[in-house]
């Protein structure tokens, strides 16, 4: 015979157990009318009991939950643009020709709302991003994501990342742009196809950093000032950026 799980035997021995205490109580009442009374009364409060703890106590516990993890989450991704996110996005956000023309959305101030929030993403979706490759200094940025390959491991081995989609896509396309550039031998002397072939590895990356920071930004205003004020000082589209304050 299969083993009985031990919710069933658990589920099993609550029902033996109250079959035993309304004995008791018989034995030592003699009133069956009574008990049947008070069993009919706890079996029709069992839907109400049901809608409390599943539909209205669970449902809190689950925002709750769900806050802690977010809250969790958005320290992982603070952690990846103070350490590499926000230096990425300024190197490659140079070798953007056409960055002139979403600078003045990417400007954020303290007194965004969220509609200007929503209005910058919206200007960013309908953005033709480019990357000018001869911009782009290929052996540095090999070094520096050489150098940040380790935090970013451990950032992707967070558990927490399972619930953030596109968190999770940005990084895929930095350790894919990663991994073409450490695969090569040499980058100065590159075939035209090879090139375009990198730019749009960086493109990729680079689309994904500007949506992510944009995200990542407008959280840090409705909840941590001080680090919001930190992060627009150092903005990576203001070229009047400075970690002093003025």
């Amino acid at each position: 015979m299969r083993r009985l799980s031990w919710q069933v035997m658990l589920g099993l021995s609550l029902v033996l157990l109250s079959l035993i205490l309304y004995g008791i109580h018989y034995a030592v009442f003699q009133d069956s009318h009574h008990i049947y009374i008070f069993m009919l009364g706890d079996i029709a409060f069992v839907p109400i009991e049901v809608l409390l703890v599943t539909l209205i106590i669970h449902q809190l516990l689950n925002e709750r939950e769900k806050r802690i993890r977010l809250e969790k989450l958005n320290m992982v991704i603070g952690t990846f643009f103070s350490s590499v996110g926000t230096r990425l996005l300024t190197y490659l956000s140079d070798a953007d020709p056409g960055l002139d023309k979403i600078r003045e959305h990417l400007i954020v101030s303290n007194a965004w709302s969220d509609q200007e929030f929503a209005d910058a993403s919206r200007s960013l979706k309908n953005y033709e991003y480019k990357i000018d490759i001869t911009g782009v200094n290929l052996e540095e940025l090999r070094s520096f994501l050489k150098e940040k390959q380790e935090l970013l491991v451990r950032i992707l081995e967070n558990p927490t990342l399972l619930e953030h989609e596109a968190f999770t896509e940005l990084l895929r396309a930095v350790f894919h742009l990663s991994d073409e550039l450490e695969l090569r031998e040499e980058l100065t002397q590159l075939p035209d196809s090879d090139l375009n072939h990198l730019a749009n590895d960086i493109k990729r990356a680079y689309v994904l950093l500007v949506r992510q920071w944009v995200d990542y930004v407008k959280y840090l205003k409705s909840d941590y000032p001080y680090l919001f004020s930190l992060a627009m000082r150092m903005n990576p589209f203001d070229m009047e950026s400075s970690p002093l304050v003025r």
